[in-house]
């Protein structure tokens, strides 16, 4: 990109320049060489159409999971919360291996373990991770015993990567004197399910959230 000066004012393209304002400056630039048709048919571009579809189904998952958690997550108070969850999703569909490149999806890389592991890591800002508080086992919430909270919310979402869609279930928990709760199942098994917990003292400040 460069600036021009000049008695008469060009708008538009010249040959392989275009002419255009910017900031009140007279600008030229060279053409792009890209061309839209030969990107969606060319062999040459396989690879970058590939990549660009997984991001797109990364991104659009991850914006609907975190939409459907923006009430428990807005104390996270992290601005690179966004970027930060965008990357887990792609590290989350790279687990994917029964489908082919440029089809692989999120809800595939989440069947594995290691998927699932990722998941449960994240780090929502700076609250302390749930991984700290409670284990889960059989629909059963464990509460480490060094954990303080006393009582929380888990939200039972089911996800539909096809559809970018998800349905949520609340249920409200408490520990009282026991270390361990059980909690409702609201769909079926066969659904790929995911459980996101808001741990909470008796002041009910949040203590830890994450999945689990």
């Amino acid at each position: 990109m460069a600036t021009y000066e000049s008695v008469i004012k060009i708008t538009g393209a010249v040959g392989d320049l275009v002419f255009y304002t910017l900031n009140g400056k007279n600008v030229v630039r060279k053409k792009s060489g890209f061309n839209k048709a030969a990107f969606k048919k060319n062999p040459s571009y396989e690879k970058v159409r590939q990549n660009s579809s997984e991001f797109g189904h990364c991104s659009r998952m991850g914006k609907i999971i975190r939409k459907s958690l923006e009430v428990y997550i807005k104390e996270a108070g992290d601005p690179l919360l966004y970027q930060k969850f965008a990357k887990v999703m792609t590290i989350i569909k790279d687990l994917d291996t029964l489908s082919e490149r440029g089809k692989r999806t999120v809800e595939n890389g989440l069947k594995t373990e290691e998927g699932r592991k990722i998941l449960r890591e994240f780090q929502w800002g700076a609250i302390n991770n749930l991984s700290d508080g409670v284990t889960m086992k059989d629909h059963v919430l464990y509460k480490n015993d060094h954990c303080t909270s006393d009582h929380g919310v888990i939200l039972t979402l089911k996800l539909d990567s096809e559809n970018y869609s998800i349905e949520s279930s609340k249920e409200i928990i408490r520990w009282n004197q026991q270390q361990d709760k059980s909690f409702k199942k609201y769909f079926s098994d066969n659904d790929l399910l995911l459980y996101f917990v808001t741990l909470k003292n008796e002041n009910d400040k949040v203590t830890h959230i994450g999945f689990v």
